[in-house]
């Protein structure tokens, strides 16, 4: 894996983490509504779950690349699709940023509620088994590990990111409401890098 490779991982990781969307929406939810603690404690619960969507994506599409060009490229062109479809679904869906419901729980249970949460969406776990694999070429040595490294990456900037929009709630929800039209922008960016992923995915060879 070239730096090029894991600077351009990084980069679109740190832009899909950054886009507004029901995650960090609700960590600035909590953030405001409960202080700054509630808000990192439930950030680092999303964000944990992370590992287990990883770990899954690492050890199933290594078996699945491993098996046939068939099913490499089976899976190839459904995750392309899939993100090609998130780009049209992010356009189409434009709106404006809305708070959700606080969730008035101990530190605890607001870890607990935000790994489960995590852990049991399907559409991350789709998106990770989508996203991972084309950063790693299949015929690279130990393909799950380096699938687990990236894995990481993406999880150590989340945490970064969504802590700092934690700590940060108060001023980051009034600036997002006070101008509802950033989230166009946002989706324009997100859209873009979901369509550049989708096409790079679909262009990869085994």
């Amino acid at each position: 894996m070239t730096t090029s490779t894991l600077l351009y991982f990084l980069g679109a990781s740190i832009a899909l983490t950054l886009a507004p969307g029901p995650d960090n929406i609700f960590v600035i939810t909590q953030g405001i509504a409960r202080g700054r603690k509630p808000a990192i404690v439930t950030a680092l619960g999303m964000c944990s779950g992370i590992s287990v969507h990883t770990t899954a994506a690492a050890f199933g599409i290594s078996a699945v690349f491993y098996s046939s060009v068939v099913a490499f490229n089976a899976v190839k062109f459904a995750g392309a699709a899939y993100l090609l479809y998130l780009a049209y679904k992010t356009l189409r869906n434009r709106s404006g940023i809305k708070l959700a419901v606080a969730d008035d729980r101990s530190a605890k249970a607001l870890f607990k509620r935000g790994f489960i949460m995590n852990v049991l969406n399907p559409k991350v776990a789709m998106f990770f088994l989508a996203f991972l694999p084309q950063f790693v070429s299949p015929d690279t040595g130990y393909f799950p590990l380096w699938m687990l490294l990236l894995g990481f990456i993406f999880m150590v900037q989340a945490i970064v990111i969504f802590s700092l929009i934690g700590y940060f709630s108060g001023s980051i929800g009034s600036f997002i409401l006070g101008r509802p039209r950033i989230a166009r922008y946002f989706d324009y960016l997100t859209a873009g890098v979901f369509a550049s992923l989708g096409i790079r995915l679909a262009l990869a060879e085994r």
